[in-house]
């Protein structure tokens, strides 16, 4: 038992330290993962998966795949699907089986697999997990059409390949390594497969009418969903051997597409448990690694790891973008850009191990073929993705930008000031109306509800890094703080004070965003300014024109509304004492005109210079 604790004590202890790592320098967890692994298994001895949890390692990684394929499953909003454009469409419903196939000719006749083993890796293979795509988008600053599509094709193909290489190991079962006859075998494969579908199908629409009516309090709806992945998992495999995976996937579909309330919370929660799983899962699977396995690789697994980069990648996108306007610099970069992610190296040591068991002998090399693509994939891709981007002209230069909810007086004139200081930015609102004024300015705008499914398709939330709530409803600016605070940061989110009642805690992070000084007199009294003539200034501090000269000239009752460092994150001070001016920042302040100092100049479309202040009429 002491033994069984220290281990789940050093994986957890690795693959969170990891996962932190990978944040806080912004590289691919896998990578710190696999070297975490290695350093704890191959080469200190710490770890020894087989030894320390002997008969349990098996189950522990099927369960830990079977959580994760439902994460996979319940992220997949058809309705998102179907709205984004023919390129994705194509690449995920025409690219994946394309590159299944692909995938399994190159591992037989390459690899020297036998057909039900590659049938298996090439499904696989298929798999681009969103959870290394995501970062790497983040870095490179990717265009919106060529992001837009690595992310729904990462988003997709988890499931799918999952679904694939399923199908094809209960083909491998089905058949045994004397080949029962493609006939039978596939009947059987097809058979389990509907009943496996039919189960999760039915499991996740009893759920999602539970949810609906009320029968579920909310304290046990987390605990109960859990409970159904379990239970359809290792219910459907008591039936059909490895069918699981296909209820658990079938059912995360069906509750990720079902209408209920308390789904946005219950993905934060199967977030949270997928990204220990997933952290703990590649650590073990590492750390399993040995010499004997390692040398079991030949010239040949060397040649089909280049065969997947070069060859099957390439002819997977090319045939399915067929007749599509996507422009050849984005085909180009998607046929090279597709890194493999810990979901495929948690499937290949789950079926690895079992088609050993059923007389696969290759199956052996699952794991040790796996770890070659995955790793091979997220360095070469994670190296060249910006240089092939900028190559091909599809980075964008921009600097991360403001969400801003609500158009009114003042936001409008916000966001003037922000294009004026060439910071990116987005004017949202329900109201057509209300965005009149923005678009007559020529002001970036959304029309729409930013808490809807549509919002992550048609708006590019990827470069947003700070988000603005100034709705003159308070209730509804808590939302969406709410809603955009784990994705893009607790610490990026900032509301308008409360018209109700005086602000006694600006920095409430439990509820709702943080509210600036600018902010404090919430968003009637802001307006009010606006249309009273205040005005937004923008002044960069040099070394000649100091912090004292800017605060000696600024106007009087001015407020600092925005700090643009030369280098950083920017910033909104929620105190006049939280931020010191330096050399080469921008300062965007809120005051009114009568008082602006002598070099303010009403010019606007003239760019700032070093020491003077510019007024934005944001009008």
């Amino acid at each position: 038992m002491q033994d069984l604790v220290l281990t789940a004590a050093i994986v957890l202890s690795l693959g969170i330290a990891a996962q932190w790592l990978a944040w806080r320098f912004k590289i691919p967890a896998i990578v710190l993962l696999a070297v975490g692994g290695i350093m704890a298994g191959p080469v200190t001895g710490i770890l020894d998966p087989h030894a320390q949890l002997g008969e349990m390692l098996e189950p522990l990684v099927a369960v830990a795949v079977a959580i994760i394929l439902f994460e996979g499953g319940i992220s997949l909003d058809l309705r998102e699907l179907r709205g984004t454009a023919s390129g994705v469409r194509r690449l995920t419903l025409v690219g994946a089986p394309v590159g299944w196939l692909a995938g399994t000719i190159a591992a037989h006749y390459v690899a020297g697999l036998s057909w039900p083993t590659a049938a298996v890796l090439g499904g696989i293979l298929v798999v681009t997990g969103p959870t290394v795509i995501a970062p790497l988008l983040r870095q490179a600053k990717l265009d919106r059409k060529p992001a837009i599509t690595l992310k729904w094709e990462g988003i997709v193909n988890d499931p799918l390949g999952a679904l694939f290489a399923v199908l094809a190991y209960e083909y491998a079962i089905a058949a045994g390594p004397d080949d029962i006859g493609l006939a039978p075998a596939l009947g059987q494969v097809a058979l389990g497969a509907v009943l496996a579908a039919a189960v999760g199908l039915a499991a996740g629409s009893a759920i999602a009418w539970a949810f609906r009516r009320g029968h579920v309090p909310e304290f046990l709806k987390a605990p109960l969903m859990i409970g159904a992945v379990l239970a359809c998992f290792a219910g459907t495999n008591a039936f059909v051997e490895e069918t699981g995976l296909i209820a658990v996937t079938v059912l995360g579909v069906t509750l990720g597409n079902s209408k209920v309330a308390a789904l946005e919370e219950l993905r934060r929660i199967k977030e949270v448990l997928a990204t220990i799983l997933v952290s703990g899962v590649f650590v073990l699977l590492t750390a399993t690694l040995n010499a004997e396995t390692l040398a079991a690789l030949d010239w040949r697994h060397a040649a089909y790891v280049v065969a997947v980069l070069v060859i099957v990648r390439p002819v997977t996108v090319l045939a399915s973008l067929i007749g599509t306007g996507v422009p050849w610099s984005n085909r180009a970069l998607l046929a090279w850009i597709a890194p493999r992610g810990i979901v495929a190296v948690a499937i290949t040591g789950l079926f690895g191990e079992r088609l050993v068991a059923a007389g696969y002998e290759d199956g052996a090399l699952l794991v040790p073929l796996g770890f070659a693509v995955v790793l091979s994939t997220v360095t070469l891709h994670g190296f060249s993705l910006r240089p092939l981007a900028r190559l091909l002209k599809l980075t964008s230069d921009a600097p991360p930008g403001f969400l801003v909810v609500g158009a009114g007086a003042w936001t409008t004139a916000l966001a003037h000031a922000l294009v004026k200081a060439k910071v990116p930015v987005v004017l949202a609102d329900r109201s057509w109306a209300r965005l009149r004024a923005a678009r007559h300015e020529g002001l970036p705008v959304y029309h729409g509800e930013v808490l809807s499914d549509a919002t992550e398709i048609h708006l590019d939330l990827a470069s947003t890094s700070h988000v603005i709530a100034a709705t003159d409803n308070d209730a509804y600016n808590t939302l969406i703080c709410n809603h955009f605070g784990p994705d893009i940061g607790r610490s990026a989110m900032f509301q308008v004070a409360p018209q109700t009642q005086p602000v006694t805690d600006r920095h409430s992070l439990a509820l709702g965003g943080m509210v600036p000084l600018a902010m404090a007199a919430g968003i009637d009294e802001l307006d009010r300014r606006q249309l009273a003539g205040w005005r937004f200034s923008r002044t960069r501090i040099t070394e000649d024109f100091t912090e004292e000269d800017y605060r000696r000239q600024r106007p009087a009752g001015s407020e600092t509304v925005l700090v643009i460092p030369a280098r950083g994150r920017m910033q909104m001070p929620e105190d006049t004492g939280d931020i010191a001016f330096h050399a080469g920042d921008t300062i965007i302040a809120f005051g009114p005109p009568a008082d602006a100092p002598a070099e303010t100049t009403t010019d606007t479309d003239t760019d700032t210079d070093a020491d003077t202040t510019e007024a934005d009429a944001g009008s």
